[in-house]
Formats: C-alpha cells, sequence, structure tokens
C-alpha cells in the first residue's frame, strides 16, 4: 500500500488538473461552447495518431528539460526564472556548432551541438549563481535580467553573423546534424519526432539517479532544506549553490539544444523569449519537482498544447481557450497548500477512526 504522504503528494496534482479542466469547461459554457466535443477534439488533436503523438513528444521533449533544470534549482533552494535565456543560448549554441564543423562526423557533429548548446545554458546559469553565492545577489532578480540579456545577444548575433544579408534566420543545419531521421520521420507519417526525445527520457533517470544516489545531490538537497544546518554540517554551501545553478542552466540548454537541431534545425530574431522556459517551470510546479513526475507533467501539458491547436480546426471555439486551462492548473498547483491542509485534515480523521476502531473491538 501507498504511504499516506505519498497519497496526498499524488492527490494534489491530480486535483489541480480535474480543477483546471473543469474552470476551462464553465469557461466554455459560459460562452456558448460545447466543452466535452472541445476536449474530445483535443485529446484527439494531440494523441488520436501516430502523427498527433509524435508532435505531442516531440512538443515534450524541452518541456521536460527545463523542467529538470528548475527543479534542480528549486532543490536547491533556488527559485531560477531564467529557463527561457538559457533555453535560448542553449538553442543559439547548438545551431552555431553545427553550422561551423560540418566536416565531422555524424556523431561528432550532433554530439558537439548538444555540448555547446548546454554549456552556453549552463554559462548563463553560472552567472547567476556566483553571484547568489558569494555575494548574496537575488537569483531572481539576476536570472530574469539574463533573460533578456540573451534575448538580445541572440538577437544580434543571428542578425549580424548567422543570417544572410537581408535575413533573419540562419543557414539550416545539414542533414547530418539533424536528430529528426527519415526513419522517426516515417514511422510517424512525417511528424518532427525526434532522437532527442529518448535523450530527455534518458536524462531523467540520470538526474533522478543524480537526486537519490549522489552525494552531491544530497547535499544539494540539503541545502535547499537548511543552509545553516547544511554548512554545520561541513557541506560547502557556496559550491553547492554554484553547482546547482549550473547544472540547472546545463539542462535548460540541452532542452534548447534539441529543439534547435531536431524541430527547428535553424535559429531566427525573435520579439519574445521562448514560452517554452516558462512552461517547464509550470510542468515542474505541477510534479512537484519529482524527475519521473515531470515526465508525466510534461506530456500533459505537450497534449493540452498540441490538441489546443485542433480545437479552432474542428470547431470555432478559439484555441486560447487551452491557455486557461493551462493557467488555471498552474494556479491550483500554486495554492496547493490549502489541498494539503485539507486532505491531511481528513486523512487524519479518518487514520482516527480505524485507530479507535480497532482499539474498540
Amino acid at each position: 500500500m501507498l504511504h499516506s504522504r505519498s497519497i496526498r503528494a499524488l492527490a494534489v496534482p491530480l486535483i489541480s488538473i480535474i480543477a483546471g479542466f473543469i474552470i476551462g469547461a464553465i469557461l466554455m459554457l459560459i460562452f456558448g461552447y460545447d466543452p466535452v466535443q472541445n476536449y474530445q477534439n483535443l485529446f484527439i488533436g494531440s494523441l488520436g495518431d501516430v502523427y498527433s503523438l509524435g508532435e505531442t513528444l516531440r512538443n515534450m521533449t524541452p518541456l521536460i528539460l527545463t523542467a529538470l533544470g528548475f527543479a534542480v534549482s528549486s532543490k536547491a533552494g533556488f527559485f531560477n526564472i531564467g529557463g527561457p535565456g538559457q533555453y535560448l543560448m542553449g538553442w543559439f549554441g547548438s545551431i552555431v556548432f553545427a553550422l561551423n564543423f560540418t566536416t565531422l562526423p555524424t556523431w561528432a557533429l550532433i554530439s558537439g551541438s548538444m555540448v555547446c548548446g548546454a554549456l552556453l545554458g549552463g554559462i548563463w546559469s553560472f552567472i547567476a549563481g556566483f553571484l547568489r553565492a558569494y555575494f548574496g545577489t537575488s537569483e531572481v532578480i539576476t536570472t530574469i535580467m539574463l533573460n533578456y540579456i540573451a534575448l538580445y545577444f541572440v538577437n544580434f548575433a543571428v542578425k549580424n553573423w548567422l543570417a544572410k544579408k537581408g535575413s533573419d534566420s540562419s543557414p539550416n543545419i545539414v542533414q547530418r546534424a539533424s536528430l529528426n531521421t527519415d526513419f522517426l520521420q516515417k514511422i510517424t507519417n512525417n511528424s518532427t519526432f525526434n532522437w532527442g526525445f529518448f535523450i530527455a527520457i534518458i536524462t531523467v533517470f540520470v538526474i533522478w539517479m543524480y537526486f537519490n544516489k549522489t552525494r552531491s545531490g544530497f547535499e544539494v538537497r540539503s541545502v535547499g532544506l537548511n543552509e545553516a544546518a547544511s554548512t554545520y554540517a561541513g557541506i560547502n554551501v557556496k559550491k553547492t549553490i554554484v553547482i546547482a545553478m549550473l547544472l540547472s542552466g546545463l539542462l535548460a540548454g540541452l532542452g534548447g539544444a534539441i529543439d534547435g537541431i531536431g524541430n527547428f534545425q535553424n535559429i531566427s530574431v525573435s520579439n519574445n523569449l521562448p514560452s517554452v522556459g516558462f512552461n517547464g517551470m509550470a510542468v515542474a510546479l505541477l510534479a512537484a519537482e519529482n524527475p519521473i513526475g515531470i515526465i508525466f507533467a510534461a506530456l500533459l501539458f505537450s497534449a493540452l498544447q498540441i490538441g489546443g491547436l485542433s480545437i479552432s480546426v474542428y470547431s470555432n471555439t478559439p484555441s486560447e481557450i487551452v491557455d486557461i486551462v493551462i493557467a488555471s492548473i498552474i494556479f491550483f498547483v500554486g495554492i496547493k497548500y490549502i489541498f494539503e491542509v485539507i486532505l491531511t485534515r481528513k486523512w487524519g480523521k479518518k487514520q482516527h477512526k480505524v485507530t479507535n476502531g480497532g482499539a474498540n473491538k
């Protein structure tokens, strides 16, 4: 049987998801749309056939990696809002490497692109981690600032260094540098599904092992629980903070790199930060920073995003209704303390009755 704490931990995100769907359904009814038909269209559009499934799995890949990045920093007790900038730097780094080292063997070209992207993302978060550890600077402020520095730097670099004159996009990378292969396209009816998905799943289990089986992972969790006690126990808190933030950026950067060479195949000037970095934070929060839970939370968010596109295709319902559902889920996750109090009280009363009943017998 599951431990009562495990049941409550599982119940909170499930209640948040159900509540989010209910809010979306109520709004659809208010504005005259059919929620049952729209939710049916949503899940058919995301999981209904091989192509849709391929798109959903591909879309959840960067969500998994940016969520893992946020989870690592959160376990250390820090709120890393720099996922979008770290993801963007990873995307940029992967494309730059792939465009400039085309003579390398396929395995080296792909590996080098991902490593370069991950390192750039890691460097971007390392800056915030170093400032936090040695100068006490708020990581919230520095990561927000670094997000916009990344956006404007990448725009400048693409426009002036990568793109041809008059263009806002870099050239496409060579096919050998892509994670999207003919085999995967064939079995998914020409979707954008690529090998990056499997890399993300492997990374999930690596991070799980890191948290649960390594000394460094234990130290990260210890610092997140109590910095003072960790210092007293002999843990180098400053070093642990830097390591946690560096690893957080490496993961987000890897997500950007995989999206760059697996999905986009190039990089363009953008007016906004990539939303995947912020969505990754929501995925991590829904999963309570549990690496395994992040897989399922990312699948849900990806299904909502991909399936949401089909809502407006099969009906006159605006696809933005899905954003309301996602926002509602995040809202209920944010007030999970209320659910936890309710569940704890009810579970406590139930256990009390069972105990008294056994004693009476």
